[in-house]
Order: structure tokens, then sequence, then C-alpha cells
């Protein structure tokens, strides 16, 4: 049986992660792996860490009889993939996680929306239970742009034609979307003028900086809603507020923001690490948008149900299992 050893855990992973090995086959730390000073534990043949680990030449030298590196993340580049092939290493990674999550999420915030259901629950509980003002919109037949249909898009797909929504968006693979009925692939252009709700889906990179800014945000249809749940530097912050000015926007669902650290994937915001880092909270204080009552905000807790966080282990736990059993998946080397 191979020595495995947990690098980076938090006390609810250990947990977890117990109930899958027997006892005296895995060392659990909540330390980085680069800050081992237990030569005993140079001696195991599997690690698996998180992001903050510096997985060097000169730190995995240390492990004469490592046979794999499972990070628990999607990135790797915490890692030295050039001395891994050297060494005939394999590395796995978790490829995606929480599509259902932040999917449901976007349609929570859409419906948060279009039912005005904040407002709704607010003057309910003041005791004041009129309905003026409190009319909302069915979804049913209203146009839906998708920016981005990875694994979370082609979710959000399924829920919009569940909903009996028309739906619109920007991919680089449209032939996946033959055969299914009122999907279209157009331009982004013609998605921002026809689309009665815009939700993003993609990952930030220097192409997608901004893709939504003060130019096209004055090309929207009059009245549509704008929706982001991956990243905030996708949408200039000032052109939400230009389009809330103008009545171009009636509303926007947001899970991010723009002023937010630099975050490398969502499983960050549940380390200690990651609060070290980044006070969130001083970050956000004075963000112009969150005291709007046309905003609504959640503080990037898209991706953070029960299902999301333990499919990371468990996709981490086949990983290391499928290894073991002669097998590999999921691997960058």
């Amino acid at each position: 049986m191979s020595t495995i050893i947990f690098y980076e855990v938090e006390d609810w992973e250990v947990d977890y992660l117990q109930k899958n090995f027997s006892a005296g086959t895995c060392i659990y730390s909540k330390q980085k792996a680069h800050e081992e000073t237990n030569e005993q534990c140079y001696q195991a043949s599997i690690i698996s860490t998180f992001i903050y680990s510096e997985l060097t030449r000169e730190f995995l030298s240390k492990f004469p009889h490592l046979k794999l590196i499972a990070t628990r993340s999607t990135g790797y580049d915490h890692i030295d993939l050039d001395y891994c092939r050297e060494k005939g290493i394999t590395v796995s990674n978790v490829p995606s996680y929480g599509a259902h999550t932040v999917a449901e999420h976007t349609f929570a915030l859409i419906l948060a929306i279009s039912r005005k259901l904040i407002e709704t629950i607010d003057r309910s509980r003041r005791g004041d239970y009129s309905l003026n003002g409190l009319t909302g919109f069915d979804l049913a037949g209203k146009t839906i742009g998708i920016i981005g249909t990875g694994k979370i898009g082609e979710k959000i797909i399924k829920l919009a034609r569940a909903f009996e929504m028309k739906v619109l968006v920007v991919t680089r693979h449209s032939e996946e979307l033959q055969g299914m009925e009122e999907v279209q692939a157009v331009s982004l252009d013609k998605l921002i003028a026809h689309s009665d709700i815009v939700t993003l889906h993609l990952p930030y990179t220097k192409e997608t900086h901004h893709i939504i800014n003060r130019e096209n945000i004055k090309n929207f249809k009059k009245g549509s809603i704008l929706v982001n749940t991956a990243r905030g530097a996708l949408i200039e912050t000032q052109a939400i507020l230009e389009g809330l000015n103008s009545d171009i926007l009636s509303a926007a669902g947001l899970d991010v923001v723009e002023e937010e650290c630099t975050l490398k994937e969502e499983r960050e915001l549940l380390t200690v690490e990651f609060l070290k880092k980044c006070d969130i909270t001083t970050q956000l204080l004075n963000h112009v948008l969150l005291t709007r009552d046309d905003v609504l905000f959640t503080s990037h807790n898209g991706f953070n149900s029960h299902e999301s966080v333990i499919q990371i282990l468990d996709v981490t736990l086949d990983n290391i299992k499928q290894f073991e059993n002669g097998n590999t998946q999921h691997t960058i080397s």
C-alpha cells in the first residue's frame, strides 16, 4: 500500500478523506508541501496538494519514491511538470467542478430578479403585504444570451430550455448545438442586441478582458438583465453603472465584481491561505454597485455547494485509486 500525504488540508477535508483510506496509509498536514521538514515524509509515493504548495524541481527531488502528484485543483502551474516528465512522475488534476452548482446559482439570480424576490421578502418581513411595484415577468418566451458554452454554459442551455426560453450563444463550438431547438449560435453583437438576459460563462484571459464594456453596453436590448457568475473583469464596472443609469439595463445579477482579489479558482475562497492574502471585506466595502437596489450581489458564493466542494475531493480520490490500480485519468504529465 502506498504512503500518501495530503498537504494544505482543512479540518473538514481530513474528516472526509479519512473515511476513504485505511488507517496508517495517509498523513494529513495543513502546511504547504514545500514547508515539509520531516524526512520520513520524503518516503511517500503519492502526494496531494492544493495550489499554494510550490512543487519545484528542488523540492520534488527530496522524494525518491514519488510516483503521483494529485493536485486538488484545476490549475497546475505550481508544479514543475518538466521535472515530473523526466522522473516519470504522473500528475493528475481536477479538470472541472461545480458546473451544476454555478448554473443553478445563475438561475437563482435570474429568478430573484425576474420575480422581485428580495423586495417581496423584505416587504413581507416588515409587515407590508401590498403587491404594488412587485410585478415580475415570466422567463418562458424570453431570449437568454449565453456567452461561453463550456461545462457551465451547457448546463445553462438545458435549464433555459426547461424554462421554455429562446437561447442565443457565443461559442467556438457551434457544431455541438446542431439539433437543439430554439438554440442559435450568433456573434457577440447580435447576442447583445437581441437578448432579454445576458449571462457570462467564460474564463478570464487577455482576450476576454472587458468583453462587456462601455462601448457595447450601449447596444444591449432596452431593459435587459446582465448576469455574471464567472469572473469580475469580464465586465467593465463602469459599463454596468452606465447601463443601469441609462435604463439600458433594468438590473444586474452579480456573483463577482472587477475589484475582487486575484483568484485562480473558487476553491481558494474556502482556504485560510486566501483569507490571509485577501481581505474581501475591505476590497468590496466601498464598491459602488453594492448599495444599488437594481443590483443583486452574492459575493462569489455561486460555486459553494456541498456537492461542488466534495466533487473536488471525490475526483482526487478517484485519481489516486485509479493510479494504484494501474490506470490513469485526468493526467497532466
